[in-house]
């Protein structure tokens, strides 16, 4: 019987120290975000050297990011819950403005250009105050600011 409780102990102990291993791993959608970023600063290089064509070639790269895969996108619905719905919003204006934005550079107008750049970075920090300090304490442990 002291053997088994032994054997059981270490066990939960072992699965906890694994899932705070990989708690403390980057996600996946770190690295989307990681990539988001650096593809808004090709944006903002581009819209400066009126680039229009590297702007247009950039913006479905944020309209049309990667997807976490189904596990983690399913331990993030169901850390989300009920804001799941307002956290697909903001994906979705995000996917919206950064289209408008490729139309824009097509134009080669960069009034509308620096317009729909504003409503992608609009977009992007909507969602990021709403929901990143919590997420990053949640699934790292640590401030998110």
């Amino acid at each position: 019987m002291k053997k088994k409780l032994i054997v059981a102990t270490s066990l939960i102990g072992i699965a906890l120290s694994a899932f705070q291993v990989q708690a403390a791993e980057p996600m996946e959608l770190q690295k989307v975000m990681r990539e988001l970023g650096r593809n808004m600063q090709i944006i903002t290089e581009g819209i400066s050297r009126e680039d229009w064509e590297l702007v247009a070639q950039t913006a479905p790269m944020i309209a049309e990011h990667p997807q976490p895969p189904l596990a983690e996108k399913t331990r993030i619905i169901g850390f989300m819950g009920g804001e799941m719905s307002k956290f697909k919003a903001f994906d979705m204006q995000t996917h919206e403005a950064a289209h408008d934005l490729m139309h824009a550079a097509h134009e080669k107008d960069g009034h509308k250009v620096i317009a729909a750049f504003q409503k992608v970075q609009s977009s992007c920090l909507n969602c990021h105050q709403t929901f990143r300090a919590r997420f990053v304490e949640h699934f790292y442990g640590t401030s998110g600011k």
